[in-house]
Formats: C-alpha cells, sequence, structure tokens
C-alpha cells in the first residue's frame, strides 16, 4: 500500500511546537479529511482547540506504508507518526 505523509507542526497551547506527521493513503486526496485526522489526534493529546490548516500541516511525500502503521490506516484511515513535543 502505499500512503501519503503530510508534515504538519502545531503551536501546543504552551506555546511550544508539536511535529508529527499524518500518514493516509494516496487515495485520500482531500486535504480537509487530512485535517480532520489531525484535530482528532489534536483532541486526543488535549490540544484541541488549535488550529491546523495548510499553514500547520502539508504534503510531503508518498511512501510505502510500515507494517505498524498499515494497522492504524485499517481501524481508523490514518496512521500518526510522532516526532517532536508530542507528550
Amino acid at each position: 500500500m502505499q500512503v501519503a505523509v503530510w508534515d504538519t507542526y502545531v503551536t501546543k497551547k504552551d506555546g511550544s511546537v508539536m511535529h508529527f506527521d499524518i500518514i493516509a493513503p494516496t487515495e485520500i486526496r482531500d486535504a480537509a479529511i487530512i485535517y480532520k485526522y489531525g484535530l482528532e489526534y489534536l483532541k486526543s493529546k488535549d490540544q484541541e482547540g488549535q488550529p491546523l490548516t495548510s499553514k500547520e500541516c502539508t504534503f510531503c511525500h508518498i511512501e510505502t506504508v510500515q507494517p505498524h502503521q498499515e494497522v492504524s490506516i485499517n481501524e481508523k484511515g490514518y496512521y500518526i507518526f510522532e516526532m517532536e513535543n508530542c507528550n
């Protein structure tokens, strides 16, 4: 399965910046759906209400899905790869 990687930087409520990738099937081309996934993730991290638009989240590249990512994609439609300040 090929997936699209959306590079995302969101300013947290404390002012620090969280960096994560939203990974979704390449068939999803509507950025609004990708942003919805990001907003769901932000809510799970108690960062609900933080902006997530084309300014914070942009398409980066396409890659082959990793097995552990595919499980999440099959369950939720997306996978979040946490990189910086996500906890």
